[in-house]
């Protein structure tokens, strides 16, 4: 009889239940508080680059110098406004995600029962459980009928474990059949119980991975760092050269008040004041642009790291599969076989074999391999029919017990009883009373399907004649064996194109399960990946460190692995020198997705410890996504690197321009205003046309790059400076030459500023592309250049022709054939960069190297 027809016990009364509440605190998890807007604010000021900016602006406000500050400081503020718009979107639509929150509990207090919110629950509560229940908190059975739960949640595994009563023992985890726990958060898909809360929130099994959580602490990204660095650097350069450059003017000229505007000029010119807005336009930029895949960016770094994984860890159920079950064989008694296709109707000779499977299974099933029996006969009905059982009426059901893994369910029939088991083949053979030989057979065809990762159960059928009561167990009735049912939990359709495209683009697919090896290895074939090896939860166990290292190298299969044993296997690849990848929705993958170098959760499957603990989120749990993440990564970071070559390129000639005064005896050509103008500008508006810029050509057939990979290498440095100072010598020549044709210093100073300009346009159109001439690259579209060129244009011609801007920036006015010099001075910038862009493109292949630990033999 279930428990809900007997008198059950009192349970605790609503004084201890809410003593022990006062003491132990509430049933739930501890959630990472959310920041508030000036907590954001004010960790966003602690990275050095954004400090440089806001320091800039308040120095350039104390000399007076109101215009420069602003600017500064407007962009110091965007800087923010970005970071803080983008956490407070994602932290609302995570919150939008949380639908495995504590579950609602139906409670025994009192002799009373009562539906309380699950984080109301105490220790020692008494709870009643029924199908399609999720489990409020840990509890040991007391009463239990036919009693089966999905641990996928814990464990990793679909099947779902027989649950009995008996005496609990400590540290006893989840997993394996007839344990008399059962497991907060798990989900009740057969039977029903009354059990008592053995431990709640951060105590149970699901709070002790919750807890392993907050000891891990995720370290800051590769980009982030070389950011730090390179920033400081330029700056540390820049301040030494402007206190060169004062003491030098002022010795040399005498005017120390000339010497301090031309030190202000040269370090405004030589500080990387663009560099971190730049770098969180980016970042910001490509946290939309994924999210229009339905994939949700919790840190926007995430996604230029995830561009650089050489190595990404999988889970197998929930993410590479489908987790849920489906029948994918049918195999007769006599061996005659049939593998389910879509779309394709069932033979005839198979359909009393599917039909009696759905007959021994519950009418309205919360068991996954009872849902697939009927999934299976809904898709197969054909026109008239109604599916097995529906019209009969079923008299009793005999439950599977740990001596006989089999139940059988009895329907009325016409002539008598008709009665339909299921079970494992060993059981369903017993109740046969099949011979030695038939056993044999069986075993053969068992063994062939479980070699294919199927889950296989055996299917029989008997009668009863309707004068004679039913027995007292099922092994009184004469069965007859139908044939064998081989299960699955499919696989996701995307995945097989998805890792056949991580693999060539260098990344290395680990899968990471707590199933079965053979299970393991059979999802890994029709994924397509590589290696036959399994190495399971308990071979690892045996590894020292030396050997596990040695392991995650050759290895590409983990089986029946650990929560904790996940996290060591990322460790071991970090330590490998993988940039390490992580995908994942149960509360199991939890741990080793915060320690990855980037979390990938499932949205929809995915729990909230799992979500919380990734960068990055699938809204649609499509393991493709990942690709498309993977691709725009490396988008990103190659355009980033274009970006931050150009701005170091465009440095080159306005700090030689603002130093030509001094070493030759000239006119001051630029001031702080003309430095402000050009970088706060024309340079950063000119950057965000690279943001914008298409994916290279074989983005995703090239190796990852090395985690140790600097932003500038050495070639990309040389180039930098070699674009620079062909742009200096075309701006310099016309700031040499033009006063011996009579020009004075103002219109000198516009004609080099002009020339300037246009030489910053030239490195635009010959940055855009890497692999592309610039012609290619000048045909591919690019909207944020279409507009970004104009507004050049304008801006130009404002100084230029604009009497107030013109006084304001200390331009002569240009005339005649003047006018043809900056335009021609941009085209031959252009053209000759273009000449030597092959000889750059030959030097970097021969600096590229690969990333990452790989398997030997394994395509670089």
């Amino acid at each position: 009889m279930p428990p809900e027809a007997q008198s059950p016990p009192a349970g605790l009364t609503a004084a201890e239940a809410e003593a022990r509440l006062a003491s132990e605190g509430f049933n739930e998890l501890a959630t990472t508080k959310r920041r508030s807007p000036l907590r954001i604010v004010l960790d966003v000021l602690k990275e050095p680059m954004l400090v440089l900016l806001l320091v800039g602006g308040v120095v350039y406000l104390l000399l007076g110098s109101q215009a420069e500050a602003l600017i500064l400081l407007a962009f110091a503020c965007m800087s923010i406004g970005i970071t803080a718009v983008q956490e407070a979107r994602t932290s609302r639509v995570l919150e939008a995600l949380r639908d495995l929150s504590s579950p609602r509990a139906l409670v025994i207090r009192d002799g009373t029962r009562l539906r309380i919110a699950g984080r109301d629950l105490v220790r020692g509560d008494l709870i009643v459980l029924s199908e399609g229940d999720r489990v409020p908190a840990d509890a040991l059975l007391i009463e239990s009928t036919e009693l089966s739960a999905d641990e996928s949640l814990l464990t990793g595994e679909a099947e779902a474990v027989r649950k009995k009563v008996g005496s609990g023992e400590a540290d006893v985890r989840p997993g394996g059949h007839d344990l008399p726990q059962v497991f907060s958060g798990t989900l009740i898909v057969r039977g029903s119980a009354l059990a008592q809360v053995t431990a709640i929130g951060s105590e149970s099994e699901i709070g002790k991975i919750g807890k392993s959580l907050s000891q891990i602490e995720p370290e800051t990204p590769h980009l982030q760092s070389q950011m730090r660095r390179l920033v400081i650097a330029t700056a540390g350069i820049g301040v030494g050269v402007s206190a060169v450059v004062v003491a030098l003017y002022g010795l040399l000229r005498g005017g120390w008040l000339d010497a301090v505007l031309a030190g202000i000029a040269v370090g405004m010119a030589m500080l990387p004041e663009e560099f971190p807005m730049v770098l969180a336009v980016f970042m910001a930029m490509g946290a939309w642009r994924i999210s229009k895949a339905r994939v949700l960016t919790r840190r926007a770094s995430a996604i230029e790291t995830l561009g650089s994984a050489s190595v990404l860890c999988t889970d197998k159920t929930g993410t590479l599969t489908e987790n849920r079950m489906t029948i994918t064989a049918l195999q007769l008694a006599d061996g005659t076989a049939h593998q389910i296709a879509g779309g394709v109707a069932v033979p005839p000779a198979f359909r009393e074999l599917a039909a009696t499977g759905v007959m021994a299974s519950a009418p309205e099933p919360f068991d996954p391999m009872e849902a697939a029996f009927h999934v299976l006969a809904a898709d197969d009905l054909r026109e008239g029919e109604t599916l097995p059982g529906a019209g009969r009426t079923l008299i009793r059901s005999y439950p599977l017990s740990p001596d006989l893994l089999a139940m059988s369910q009895v329907w009325q029939a016409e002539d008598g009883f008709a009665i339909a088991a299921k079970g494992a083949p060993e059981a369903i053979a017993d109740l046969c009373k099949l011979e030695p030989d038939q056993r044999a057979v069986i075993t053969s065809q068992l063994d062939a399907m479980a070699a294919k990762g199927l889950r296989v159960l055996a299917v029989a059928e008997a009668s009863w004649p309707s004068g004679q009561d039913l027995p007292e167990t099922q092994t009184k009735f004469t069965f007859r064996l139908l044939g064998l049912v081989g299960l699955a939990d499919p696989l996701r359709a995307s995945v097989p194109a998805a890792v056949a495209e991580c693999q060539a683009a260098g990344i290395r697919i680990i899968m990471i399960t707590g199933d079965h090896p053979v299970t393991a290895r059979a999802i890994a074939a029709e994924a397509g990946l590589p290696g036959d090896v399994a190495l399971t939860g308990d071979d690892l166990s045996a590894m020292s460190e030396d050997d596990l290292a040695t392991a995650v190298t050759t290895v590409t299969i983990f089986a029946r692995i650990l929560p904790e044993q996940k996290l060591s296997i990322v460790n071991a690849l970090k330590a490998e020198g993988a940039v390490v990848a992580m995908t994942g929705d149960g509360v199991n993958d939890a741990p080793s997705l915060k320690a990855a170098d980037i979390g990938v959760a499932m949205g929809e499957r995915g729990t909230d410890v799992a979500r919380e603990a990734a960068s990055i989120v699938l809204l649609d749990d499509d393991f493709g996504s990942i690709v498309t993440t993977v691709r725009l990564g490396r988008r990103i970071y190659d355009n980033l690197r274009k970006a931050m070559s150009f701005i170091l390129a465009v440095h080159v000639p306005i700090a030689g321009l603002a130093l030509m005064p001094l070493l030759f005896g000239m006119p001051l050509l630029f001031g702080p205003v003309h430095i402000a103008f050009l970088e706060m500008v024309i340079d950063p508006v000119c950057a965000l046309v690279f943001e914008a810029e298409e994916e290279e050509d074989g983005v995703m057939r090239r190796p990852p790059r090395p985690a140790d990979e600097p932003l500038f290498s050495w070639p990309t440095v040389v180039w930098s400076l070699l674009q620079g100072l062909i742009v200096l010598g075309a701006a310099g020549s016309a700031a040499w030459f033009a006063p011996g044709f009579g020009l004075d210093a103002d219109q000198v100073r516009g004609l080099a500023f002009a020339t300037l300009v246009f030489g910053v346009v030239a490195l635009i159109l010959i940055d855009r592309s890497n692999s592309n001439s610039v012609l290619t690259a000048l045909l591919r579209p690019n909207k944020a250049l279409a507009v970004v060129l104009p507004i050049v244009a304008v801006l130009l011609a404002t100084t230029l022709f604009w009497a107030p801007a013109r006084d304001l920036f200390g331009f002569g006015v240009l005339e005649g054939v003047w006018l043809a010099v900056p335009p021609l001075a941009g085209i031959s910038v252009l053209l000759a960069l273009e000449a030597l862009k092959p000889l750059w493109r030959m030097v970097l292949r021969a600096n590229e190297r690969p990333a990452g630990p790989r398997v030997k033999g394994e395509a670089a």
